[in-house]
């Protein structure tokens, strides 16, 4: 059987950026799924929010969210849909 992909987002808050090398640790460890990222820590407090765009099994993103989630201090969210492996058929005024 062959696995789904899923194709998605992740946010990650820290309350406190001193847990970002735990974080930047797992992320590293799970690039092959990680298509791209935007960091933006807040300029007020230590907080910081990492923004991920993904693509992988369920298996690869519910572990790297789930490790991210256990992390004191991180708060994790995701958003992921299947990744359609066929073409989007074009607006319907291209297709009159």
């Amino acid at each position: 059987m062959q696995t789904e992909t899923r194709l998605g987002f992740i946010g990650i808050v820290m309350g406190d950026r001193s847990i970002a090398g735990e974080v930047n640790a797992l992320l590293s460890q799970n690039a092959a799924v990680i298509k791209a990222r935007i960091g933006v820590p807040d300029a007020d407090t230590s907080a910081a929010v990492i923004g991920l765009i993904v693509e992988g099994d369920n298996q690869a993103l519910g572990s790297l969210t789930a490790k991210l989630g256990n992390l004191l201090g991180v708060e994790v969210k995701s958003a992921l849909t299947k990744k359609n492996r066929t073409p989007a058929a074009p607006p319907a005024q291209e297709r009159d």
